[in-house]
């Protein structure tokens, strides 16, 4: 396969999975209106869990395949790229307010998982324990955040579309409409999948690029995709509860779900490379542990913090691209960045949360 046919089979595949995405994410979201979930649940699982479904796509295609460092650089990349350039995007069109219940529980797990994920890999795979370990997890989260919607339903007010007696009145047609779509998002996610994985190793070998770089950057760009589109046109609308809610039930997904499935599947361990247990996950681990502070700071995300975001997110690419080219400035930007634009970083964060601390106590 020539770098022409690779880019084009690259392309053909990420049309084919951000359709199928957008699919997939309207006929769930249409199903789960009629249970009227609140729309921070709705947004931490059928948008967040739809949208990852690309992800989920090619993580069980480069499993089969036996590509151990695009499924790991998949899903590392893509949770990167949710917080940093999605979540920093959103928040830089409108200020986003966050939930006390992220605060307390969704973004703590999400550390949670990504700690539990560099534990896990510390041998330098991830075997079938593994992903019965991450899957569990992301079946007690399911049924925990189940349970919490059930109890607000019930707590809310009363649906409409059920009657007295407790039959649906939902026109049959709209059901079935959302029912053709998820069925037809997932044919797409199907042979998107196939054609990114293909094109994407194929691209990788005329560039000498290794699978690893390739995951974490176009891959995990072009799959997260969905979660772009989803959560910036949710920021536009104001329903910063989705916009939220989707990075976060996202990136839970794809460290639980993902790698927990495609181990499942995988014929072998999945192997997790050095430089991905050295420098990529940590990187994922920070990432996550930041949206504490931020997400504290007066519980919204201003502007100026999603601007930084970005910042992160231009550098953290720039660092493997220069990494990827073999440059001896890799190091000198590395230790500039761990020297000085993180820790400074850090104190602003913390000045943020001690000043928030102090308005709290002086209402």
């Amino acid at each position: 396969m020539g770098i022409v046919e690779a880019s084009l089979t690259i392309a053909g595949g990420l049309v084919l999975l951000v359709g199928g995405g957008e699919l997939l994410v309207r006929g769930a979201t249409a199903l789960a209106a009629a249970a009227r979930v609140p729309p921070l649940v709705i947004g931490l699982t059928v948008v967040a869990f739809g949208t990852s479904a690309p992800e989920l796509a090619v993580g069980i295609q480069a499993a089969l395949a036996g590509q151990g460092d695009l499924v790991v650089g998949n899903v590392v990349g893509s949770n990167i790229c949710n917080v940093l350039l999605i979540l920093g995007l959103s928040a830089v069109i409108t200020p986003l307010v966050v939930s006390w219940r992220l605060i307390r529980f969704d973004v703590p797990l999400m550390i949670a998982a990504s700690l539990l994920l560099l534990g896990l890999a510390c041998d330098g795979k991830l075997g079938r324990i593994d992903a019965v370990v991450l899957f569990v997890c992301l079946v007690a989260y399911l049924v925990w955040t189940a349970l919490g919607a059930r109890s607000e339903s019930v707590a809310g007010e009363p649906n409409p579309d059920i009657s007295a007696t407790g039959a649906m009145t939902r026109p049959l047609w709209a059901i079935l409409g959302g029912l053709f779509l998820v069925a037809l998002g997932l044919l797409l996610l199907t042979f998107g999948s196939h054609l990114l994985v293909s094109g994407s190793v194929a691209l990788a070998r005329l560039a000498n690029v290794s699978e690893l770089i390739i995951g974490l950057t176009i891959v995990a760009i072009g799959t997260s995709l969905p979660e772009l589109a989803t959560s910036v046109l949710a920021a536009f609308r104001g329903q910063r509860d989705i916009a939220v809610g989707n990075i976060v039930g996202s990136n839970l997904f794809n460290i639980l779900g993902i790698l927990g499935v495609s181990g499942l599947v995988s014929g072998e361990p999945i192997k997790v490379s050095a430089t991905a247990l050295r420098f990529d996950i940590p990187v994922m681990t920070v990432v996550a542990l930041a949206c504490l502070p931020v997400f504290f700071t007066g519980r919204r995300i201003a502007r100026w913090e999603g601007a930084l975001f970005l910042a992160y997110y231009a550098a953290y690419v720039t660092l493997l691209i220069l990494y990827a080219m073999g440059s001896s400035s890799v190091r000198t930007f590395g230790l500039v960045m761990i020297l000085f634009v993180i820790p400074l970083t850090c104190v602003t964060l913390l000045v943020s949360v001690v000043r928030d601390g102090r308005d709290r106590v002086g209402e």
